[in-house]
């Protein structure tokens, strides 16, 4: 059994490796780890955390619930209390949980946005963000352990830890909306109420932004928001080419804008009035601009390497730092532990903002949509072209190339720091980056990100243009460097 944790946890394909007995062993080291001296890490929290409690949380796929309920027995058998979510329920509301009942860490079964044949593990820790490189590997070293030692993973019976206490079944979602309610301008909202479709995606955000949203005035549409472990067949992930059921019903006039979040609910996607799909480059960048503008909130901001730098132009109107960091939250979540980070944000549609714990949430993204809105009260179309006259038009793509062999990242690095480009195109390379592969960016502050996968043969490509030839020739040039390795 090989099982690593990846940049948010582990997944696999349902029955294949992902099962109930490495599941149970997987559960095993996290029990092992979580109680071993260096768990904390030296983060620190105002909630004081009981060593001895545990939350878990599943989202709608085939079996999360069974699942959950297994990982709940074995942190049962070794000691802990464990704070079990009574039904499907919202990565980043599990997250808050954690936090919230300062317990030790947390287990939330999902594959996120995965097709639906994965599940999954994300492991959170004390803080109510995702547990750090060093916990994970921690997890892994007591795994490959007990592996040796053939020690098989400590078992209870499940009534037997109901009736004992040790696991008890609550509902995580009313203090996560209360926590909410602190975020979000509600009055605003309620002044100025919205016509709104949600795209749950079948995924375990269902209910929860049209609940929270009972009593503001706004009409709210949800769309795939029934129970459906396959998800329609599609990968539960809000971009463009999922999103056809939202399209279709914006087109029909439910209502005048439209939200979507992915399978468990960290991410967030959008479309405008007309149909087009709002990616979370620009929702993270109108945020920047609404916080500061309408809110007066100040403080840096974190992106990731493959995020747009519309954000870095507004904050440079606004003087405040912009940090940029590796693919992955947890790498966001370390600066929103140690600073009090005004938004920090990745491509894939993964946000947060002061105040909020150090996790993606796309509940959280899509209730400030709303507000964003009702406060403007303007369309969202107006709002982007308004922003994009501001901060210059931007054209955003990605491919995944596939290779015919696998080549390490070091190596590519290396190759295309060698092989660097004085322009591509018809425009000038004035910077590169080497924080997570090669990232060039141009004298017009277009870039390109050329990433080797560390898991297989694949090249990912990302490229913003100032114009859409611009992106066209970035791409190309990403394109020409796969096909150079094949």
């Amino acid at each position: 059994m090989t099982i690593h944790f990846g940049t948010d946890g582990w997944r696999a394909v349902i029955s294949d490796t992902f099962t109930f007995h490495n599941l149970r062993n997987v559960t095993q080291a996290i029990a092992d780890a979580v109680a071993s001296d260096s768990w904390t890490n030296g983060y620190t929290t105002s909630t004081k955390v009981d060593p001895h409690k545990m939350v878990i949380g599943f989202d709608t796929r085939f079996l999360s619930d069974r699942y959950a309920s297994d990982v709940a027995r074995v942190l049962a058998a070794n000691g802990y209390t464990v704070f079990l979510a009574q039904s499907d329920a919202p990565t980043p509301a599990i997250s808050y949980a954690v936090h919230n009942l300062g317990a030790i860490a947390g287990v939330m079964i999902t594959a996120s946005h995965n097709a639906p044949r994965y599940n999954g593990v994300k492991l959170k820790a004390h803080y109510g963000g995702s547990a750090t490189q060093e916990q994970c590997r921690k997890v892994e070293i007591y795994l490959n352990d007990n592996e040796e030692r053939a020690r098989g993973p400590n078992l209870m019976d499940f009534d037997q830890a109901r009736q004992s206490g040790l696991i008890q079944r609550f509902n995580p979602i009313p203090a996560y909306g209360e926590h909410l309610r602190g975020l979000i301008d509600y009055d605003t909202i309620a002044e100025n109420p919205q016509r709104v479709v949600v795209d749950s995606m079948y995924g375990s955000g269902r209910g929860v932004i049209k609940g929270f949203l009972q009593g503001s005035g706004c009409e709210v549409q949800e769309i795939r928001g029934e129970m459906n472990p396959g998800f329609g067949g599609i990968h539960p992930e809000p971009i463009r080419k999922h999103l056809g059921a939202l399209a279709g019903a914006i087109s029909t006039n439910m209502g005048n804008f439209g939200l979507a979040t992915d399978g468990d609910a960290d991410r967030i996607g959008a479309m405008d009035e007309e149909g087009h799909f709002i990616d979370p480059h620009k929702i993270m960048a109108l945020a920047l601009k609404h916080l500061v503008e309408k809110r007066g909130w100040k403080g840096p901001v974190v992106r990731t390497v493959s995020t747009t730098r519309m954000v870095d132009r507004l904050a440079a109107q606004y003087g405040l730092p912009v940090y940029e960091t590796p693919v992955g939250f947890n790498h966001i979540a370390e600066y929103m532990l140690k600073e009090n980070i005004l938004i920090g944000g990745e491509e894939s549609g993964g946000m947060s903002i002061q105040g909020h714990i150090p996790e993606g949430d796309g509940i959280l993204m899509g209730l400030l949509l709303i507000e964003i809105i009702a406060s403007a009260n303007s369309s969202l179309t107006d709002l982007i072209e308004g922003m994009l006259k501001e901060v210059g038009p931007s054209f955003y793509h990605r491919v995944d190339l596939r290779l015919n062999r696998p080549i390490s990242k070091e190596q590519m690095i290396t190759k295309l720091l060698e092989k660097a480009p004085s322009k591509i195109g018809k425009v000038k390379v004035n910077e590169i980056r080497s924080i997570d592969g090669i990232k060039y960016i141009m004298k017009d502050d277009s870039w390109l990100l050329i990433r080797p996968s560390g898991t297989e043969p694949v090249l990912r490509v990302y490229a913003e243009g100032r114009s859409g030839e611009i992106m066209d020739d970035l791409i190309e040039f990403g394109e020409s460097i796969a096909n150079s390795e094949t």
